[in-house]
């Protein structure tokens, strides 16, 4: 695992095992994930969407606490994968990554809580999993609309961009905070300490 500029955010490179049959991997471990991160994925949910060449899904979040930690990967197809830091008083707030995932490297990332998450589909049938660390709740969802100029994120020119009715009227990341609906930076420091103590204490139990 290799941690970006972002904090908390991974990418994640799986070893892939290829002979005459074809190709085998782990794609997900939790105690390597563990390890990296200081505590395991809590996994609660697990989502798979197929979009066709040139859709935009995103950018999501959730409110903080919980959030919702993503361990995402793209087993076929292949989409330009982008995380937002939308936390509040962060060094990198505003600040984008992009992750090129398909189904040949087999690369994943995991995004923390109070993190955004979109991809674009740069192929017809891109295959995107994810899971998830806390169930759907649509009173926690929040969204900003992905072209953003003030985000300006560099999206592949593949035409006019495909989006959901919900996410062509999202907000601005302006709009989100001066209503106040953007994850607090230090609140979600603390959040995550508590799942890493959580952990360590679960470890030194036995």
């Amino acid at each position: 695992m290799k941690a970006l500029s972002i904090e908390g955010l991974w990418e994640v490179t799986p070893q892939q095992h290829q002979d005459a049959r074809g190709r085998f991997m782990e794609w997900y471990r939790f105690d390597h994930l563990a390890e990296a991160v200081g505590h395991p994925l809590d996994l609660r949910q697990a989502n798979l969407a197929v979009s066709s060449l040139g859709v935009v899904r995103g950018i999501h979040f959730a409110d903080v606490p919980p959030g919702q930690a993503k361990f995402v990967t793209c087993p076929a197809g292949a989409v330009l994968d982008v995380i937002v830091d939308m936390r509040e008083g962060s060094p990198t707030f505003g600040r984008w990554e992009a992750v090129r995932l398909d189904g040949d490297t087999r690369k994943a990332v995991y995004i923390s809580e109070g993190l955004g998450h979109g991809y674009c589909a740069l192929t017809d049938e891109a295959t995107v999993a994810y899971l998830c660390s806390a169930v759907y709740a649509p009173e926690r969802e929040r969204a900003v609309h992905p072209m953003d100029p003030d985000l300006n994120i560099d999206w592949p020119a593949l035409g006019e961009p495909l989006l959901s009715e919900r996410d062509s009227g999202a907000p601005t990341l302006k709009q989100l905070g001066e209503e106040g609906q953007l994850p607090d930076y230090n609140a979600c420091r603390r959040f995550t300490a508590g799942l890493d103590a959580a952990a360590a204490a679960k470890g030194a139990s036995g």
